[in-house]
């Protein structure tokens, strides 16, 4: 792996680190944000014992997908809440070079035909200054079968080997997400709106569509409108009132048959 991942990534100036098996790439570069690692260190492993999604939820991760990380030492507070939509698109642009068309969901998920494809969990690191380090983490289905995953997740989950019908290369999957993620990290630090704009032109369609969403603590009912420049999502309340939701969970209602 390691061999032909540096043939991939020439242009990758920063160190990548390579393991056959990690319990979490994200673990593994908060430890080295700790040691004093500088902005973009990347870590990728070909399987993680430990994977985890937000909240502390589990990720499958078994061999054949990709599991990477990337070290951030923003100094613009004010680009932190767009790090997992700048991600999200790098990623979705990355994937669909490889035949699918993903689309984004609030705030981290990649979905294809309304299955999850990859998601993103950004970790923040502070200390007396503020935010010293963030980890973004990124976990993509790449040659996954659904027969891999949890029998409650199969319906839920889809990779890009169920989506396309072969087997892909999971460096140059890595590769192209490094490619993608440089362009769109260089945006995020000059114009934060070219980031909210792409992301939004990719974003799953629901606009307009009641969601139910979880956010500090509270469970909402509302229609998404926008995301503003913040990267938080606008929800039109049923008083007409409009709620930026910064960080939580949404998904789209639908009408159940009787």
């Amino acid at each position: 792996m390691r061999d032909r991942l540096d043939a991939r990534t020439r242009d990758w100036v920063r160190e990548i680190r390579v393991f056959e098996s990690a319990l979490s790439t994200n673990d593994i570069l908060k430890e080295a944000a700790r040691q004093g690692a500088p902005e973009g260190v990347v870590a990728i492993a070909s399987v993680q014992t430990a994977g985890r999604g937000r909240h502390g939820r589990s990720w499958v991760s078994p061999p054949g997908n990709l599991f990477l990380s990337i070290l951030l030492r923003p100094e613009d507070p004010a680009i932190l809440s767009l790090l997992p939509l700048a991600a999200g698109v790098a990623v979705a642009e990355a994937l669909g070079v490889e035949g699918v068309d993903p689309r984004l969901k609030w705030p981290n998920d990649v979905l294809v035909s309304g299955r999850k494809l990859a998601g993103i969990l950004a970790e923040a690191s502070t200390g007396a200054s503020g935010v010293e380090s963030v980890v973004v983490g990124i976990g993509a289905n790449v040659n996954l079968q659904r027969t891999d995953a949890p029998e409650d997740l199969r319906e839920a989950v889809t990779s890009l080997r169920e989506e396309t019908g072969r087997t892909h290369d999971v460096d140059a999957v890595a590769a192209a997400v490094l490619v993608r993620w440089t362009a769109w990290y260089d945006a995020l630090r000059v114009d934060r709106r070219r980031v909210r704009s792409a992301w939004r032109e990719r974003s799953v369609d629901w606009w307009g569509r009641p969601v139910e969403m979880e956010t500090g603590g509270r469970r909402l009912v509302g229609v998404p409108r926008d995301i503003d420049d913040a990267g938080a999502l606008i929800v039109e309340m049923a008083d007409g009132s409009r709620l930026a939701v910064v960080s939580g969970e949404a998904r789209e209602i639908r009408p159940t048959s009787s």
